[in-house]
């Protein structure tokens, strides 16, 4: 057996442990467990640890390679300090106490053992081809597996205050990871600061996907991904080449963290003075909050929402949080462009002259021009829809104008998939509800952490449907052509999205026919465009009808066309074309 083998097989068996690692650590965490098995746990815990920094420190020891400053080497040697530091106060803290002092709740040594998994999970050889499953089957499965932990991990005793139940916790789950934000329970009662957490935690994954965070770390300590690897992220993301995957994916990570970070920042400062709350309770609720808003989730850690009485009339804090969440619904790949627009345009106006700085024609490319414009569009409808109808109704209570057009402003954009609201939702006038689905069935843009059909899309076919009827054969805009397969994908989706919903309203509708239905088709479009809003109906629901809506969410979330390319992809394809017919319409 080779070296190569012999390390293989060592990083096989670290992955192994260590995913039990944390699977204990969890459990560990999310129940109330003896004294002695509290300690079998954390000699566990320990042999993990001191297996990884053995390993880790096996990697430079044994190398063929110079040992260079890279950032893998980097980071290896701060969690190394970080991991002698940590065991040595841990340590001392155990002579001082004379060997009896507690164990649970040492939250640094479960970090340290997570820190270990996600090292050695990235050093391991990544290749979605080497699976049995295709691209659009691994992207759902890995939705669904995170539903299914994160479900199971909700009903853990310490994350509630009271018992869950699995339907409940599974609806929980999938509207989390869904980044939805319609709730069964209330999050600000029902769940503890530890459930909370698992909240924020399974929206952020939800929010960027799993496979954005596994491709990362294996870039990061493998120092790229493979060529398959990038055609299956590619396909899974639609984007148009491999050439900028990984780039793309390190962006929306850092855009995503950034963008985070601020608006929690900012968050912090609008709430200093709100009553009956400490500074590490409005450090959570920032952090909570910024997640939340960036994904488009809806979560809030208050049972009113931003609709609370310390909150529905700070103006500065709605302003931050619908910022991040058109920030989040613009889409990855569009902001990234965006900003390397913005990026040349600065460069352009400070060294005009500058021979580096040359002309950059089409920087700022189509997908980025339609979703700019139909983003502006779609935001300037809701504003003037909501103080239309709702300035002698809802808006009443806001004294200033001011504070009128800054409600209405959020009111008209949270139905682009972010799912937060300032006002009572069933109280809305019977126009805006209707205007309310309209907006949240188009949702956010693609690749972005809102849902609906898309910003492009609802573009698209309002685009073929102008072209049709000037007479046209081709869509064109911005002096280019619209491809054939685009214009097929959106109407797919588009008729496939009815369909769904249409489904879950008839089935919700049998089950509980006592209910109001323009309130069930508000519902079933919120799920399905991932917005989380509601009419005051989701507590109502019976176990079925929140299966359905689950479902709803779930298909929302990942796109019935992904769900019927992964059933139907693998049919080989034919190479003939049968002779062309047209088809009467109208």
């Amino acid at each position: 057996m080779n070296a190569a083998t012999r390390y293989r097989l060592l990083n096989n068996f670290m992955i192994f442990i260590s995913i039990i690692g944390v699977a204990v650590a969890l459990l560990d965490s999310g129940f109330t467990l003896p004294t002695w098995l509290q300690q079998v746990f954390h000699i566990f815990y320990l042999a993990i640890i001191l297996l990884g920094f053995t390993l880790t420190a096996g990697r430079y020891a044994y190398t063929k390679k110079p040992l260079t400053l890279s950032k893998v080497a980097v980071f290896d040697f701060f969690t190394s300090i970080s991991i002698i530091i940590l065991l040595g106060a841990h340590f001392t803290d155990l002579v001082r106490s004379g060997l009896s002092g507690p164990v649970d709740g040492f939250v640094a040594i479960k970090i340290a053992v997570f820190v270990t998994f996600i090292r050695e999970m990235s050093d391991h050889d990544f290749n979605l081809k080497r699976t049995f499953l295709n691209p659009a089957q691994f992207f759902i499965l890995s939705f669904l597996s995170v539903v299914l932990v994160g479900a199971l991990l909700l009903m853990m005793p310490n994350a509630t205050t009271q018992p869950l139940s699995f339907i409940d916790a599974l609806f929980t789950a999938t509207s989390a990871v869904c980044v939805t934000g319609l709730i069964v329970v209330d999050t600000a009662t029902y769940f503890t600061t530890f459930g909370q957490v698992i909240i924020m935690g399974l929206i952020q994954i939800g929010g960027l996907g799993i496979l954005t965070f596994v491709t990362y770390f294996s870039y990061f300590f493998k120092g790229g991904v493979s060529y398959e690897t990038q055609a299956s992220i590619s396909e899974m993301s639609h984007m148009s080449g491999m050439s900028d995957v990984v780039s793309t994916l390190k962006s929306i990570l850092y855009v995503t963290f950034a963008v985070e970070a601020v608006a929690a920042a900012l968050i912090y400062v609008s709430i200093y003075n709100i009553a009956g709350m400490d500074w590490s309770e409005q450090l959570f609720f920032s952090v909570f909050h910024a997640v939340s808003a960036f994904c488009n989730a809806g979560f809030s850690t208050f049972s009113a929402g931003l609709y609370d009485d310390s909150l529905r009339f700070n103006y500065p804090l709605q302003l931050i949080i619908v910022t991040t969440f058109i920030f989040g619904g613009m889409g990855f790949t569009i902001v990234v462009n965006v900003l390397r627009y913005l990026r040349y345009r600065a460069q352009r106006l400070l060294y005009r002259n500058d021979q580096r700085c040359v002309y950059q024609p089409w920087l700022l490319n189509i997908n980025s021009r339609i979703t700019l414009i139909m983003t502006g569009a779609l935001l300037l409808i809701g504003l003037v829809g909501v103080m239309v109808f709702e300035y002698n109704n809802v808006l009443a209570e806001h004294t200033s104008f001011f504070g009128k057009l800054v409600t209405a402003f959020f009111t008209g954009a949270t139905p682009r998939t972010a799912g937060f609201n300032s006002v009572d939702m069933g109280t809305l006038a019977f126009p805006t509800i209707m205007l309310t689905i309209f907006l949240m069935w188009i949702g956010a843009s693609p690749n972005s952490t809102g849902g609906g059909i898309k910003t492009s899309t609802f573009a698209i076919a309002l685009l073929n449907t102008l072209s049709l009827a000037r007479g046209q054969n081709k869509v064109e805009v911005f002096k280019r052509q619209i491809s054939e397969i685009s214009i097929r994908r959106a109407f797919s989706i588009m008729w496939l999205s009815l369909l769904v919903i249409g489904t879950g309203v008839t089935l919700i509708s049998y089950d509980q026919p006592e209910l109001d239905l323009i309130k069930v088709v508000f519902e079933c479009f919120s799920a399905y465009s991932t917005v989380g809003l509601s009419l005051n109906l989701t507590t109502e629901l019976s176990d079925f009808s929140k299966i359905v809506v689950s479902v709803i969410m779930f298909v929302g979330r990942v796109s019935m066309l992904t769900i019927f390319i992964a059933l139907l992809k693998n049919r080989r394809p034919r190479h003939y074309h049968y002779p062309t017919e047209e088809i009467t319409i109208n």
